[in-house]
């Protein structure tokens, strides 16, 4: 996808992953992995190569893209605002090139939800499983603006528009801090078990 068609990329139909997964912004947490020696598919807590950030569906690109982000998340700001039917956020990052990873990631994302191809990342949230079963129930606007890449995401479904505000605060989390925010919800996700 070229520059142009990332700064104006309108669709109906997602959900933002992360917009940047650690940001978009963004998925991609806490749902086992990151973990001490467990989680979806077994794998061990590796912060060098972060094996998390792979999945059973996801290209090798996809899960590069979100170690650039969790590598660079000190370089990332966030702000998120929940509306009644939705969110809106604004990510931007100080470094040009963890911005362009940021649209690459948010703009992919989108594009998947809106297929329901869900990449099964092994630390996805399972905030995300919704996303892929309603992909079709939220309308998705995607722009990056002076202000940084700017989303809008509603849904008339009002079990979406829960998942997509926990979400969007997920993404906020892992933007502030990192894996440290991963390693949290995950523990928090055991400890609701």
């Amino acid at each position: 996808m070229n520059r142009t068609q990332k700064d104006s990329f309108v669709r109906t139909g997602g959900a933002i992953l992360l917009t940047v997964a650690l940001v978009s912004g963004g998925a991609i947490f806490a749902q086992g992995l990151l973990g001490h020696g467990h989680g979806r598919g077994g794998m061990m807590h590796d912060e060098a190569t972060m094996p998390g950030l792979r999945g059973e569906n996801a290209t090798a690109e996809e899960s590069a893209e979100l170690a650039i982000m969790f590598r660079n998340f000190d370089t990332i700001k966030r702000t998120v605002e929940n509306l009644p039917n939705g969110i809106r956020t604004v990510t931007r990052s100080s470094d040009p090139d963890v911005m362009d990873v940021l649209v690459s990631h948010a703009v992919g994302m989108i594009d998947r939800v809106g297929r329901k191809d869900d990449p099964k990342i092994f630390i996805q949230s399972p905030t995300l499983d919704v996303f892929f079963l309603h992909g079709d129930e939220i309308s998705s606007v995607v722009e990056v603006t002076d202000e940084g890449l700017v989303v809008v995401q509603t849904s008339e479904n009002p079990d979406l528009v829960a998942a997509l505000q926990t979400h969007a605060a997920e993404v906020t989390a892992m933007a502030d801090r990192g894996m440290a925010a991963v390693h949290d919800m995950m523990m928090e996700q055991r400890r609701g078990h």
